[in-house]
């Protein structure tokens, strides 16, 4: 089976969920007249991964100013379900195709960095919250638990994703591996010279094809009025994308491309799949469960739980 994979790397309107949802309407047309049949976007796509903010935090201290942009950071996101999870819906209906979105989620007074899935006939099939948010990302992101953990069975293979420094979770990935994953989203943040290597290595070890997405994100692609410590002339290169598909063997198909926009796309051959595990299937033949064992809590954790 052959499947056409795209990954998109573009910038939202930081903190602007309307303007990024009209971003999205036109990155999906181009990708479907390319011919993707998935399409997968970068980590915080809608409406923003907040690079070079503090929300005015030190240590032991928030200021007024910090507490509103915030505020205004929770008003930009996206609640599932709700109306821009509909909206993304029909657009995957419309152009028919898979798609990948990387979103701030909100839920009560807490976002999550989260991914949405979508089937190519508008059906919404579920999201992963990121486990693990790093550094100062906690700051503003809650973590996720073992229940959005989810690979989805669709027509063009079993499709899971992996949020940027999760990957470097082994344990995590190990736990992707035993659930099948076959197309391996990796949306992420990341635009360091030593992410294609990780991209690499995740598809050699895990005999998965990898699509990782990362924005191409300017000054001007935030909020004017918030200040920015990597600098506030307009055209400042905030994140420099570096996307690319792998194939099972570590190859790359496509990318890493910087400083631009672009949709990169490559045919994916899924017997290359099994063609791979011939001599390495880590959950598998090439597992030691004598030695190791992985155990996986994929309860939800909810901080109040009625007694019945």
């Amino acid at each position: 089976m052959r499947v056409r994979a795209a990954v998109v790397q573009a910038a939202p309107a930081a903190f602007d969920r309307a303007r990024t949802l009209d971003n999205l309407d036109r990155l999906v047309a181009e990708a479907a007249r390319a011919g993707a049949e998935i399409a997968v976007f970068p980590e915080a796509f809608v409406s923003g991964y907040p690079k070079g903010l503090d929300f005015g935090a030190v240590v032991g201290r928030r200021t007024c100013d910090g507490r509103d942009q915030f505020r205004r950071y929770l008003e930009s996101a996206v609640e599932v379900p709700g109306p821009d999870v509909d909206r993304m819906a029909k657009l995957a209906r419309e152009h028919r195709l898979h798609l990948v979105v990387g979103v701030i989620e909100r839920d009560g007074g807490t976002l999550y960095c989260t991914v949405l899935f979508f089937a190519d006939d508008g059906a919404f099939l579920g999201k992963h919250r990121k486990l693990m948010p790093t550094a100062a990302e906690r700051l503003v992101w809650g973590f996720g638990d073992g229940s959005t953990l989810p690979v989805l069975d669709t027509r063009l293979g079993r499709v899971g994703a992996v949020i940027c420094w999760e990957n470097y979770m082994p344990l995590l990935r190990m736990a992707m591996y035993s659930k099948g994953v076959q197309l391996y989203c990796a949306p992420t943040a990341d635009d360091r010279e030593t992410w294609l290597p990780t991209m690499r290595h995740i598809a050699l070890e895990g005999r998965c094809f990898v699509l990782s997405a990362c924005q191409v994100l300017r000054r001007s692609d935030m909020p004017a009025d918030i200040p920015n410590a990597l600098g506030d002339a307009p055209q400042t290169l905030l994140m420099r994308g570096g996307s690319c598909i792998i194939d099972p063997a570590g190859k790359v198909l496509a990318g890493p491309v910087f400083e631009e926009e672009a949709i990169l796309s490559a045919e994916l051959d899924l017997d290359e799949i099994a063609r791979g595990k011939y001599d390495l299937d880590v959950v598998g033949h090439y597992a030691r469960p004598d030695v190791f064992q992985l155990s996986v809590n994929e309860r939800p954790l909810k901080p109040v739980v009625p007694e019945r």
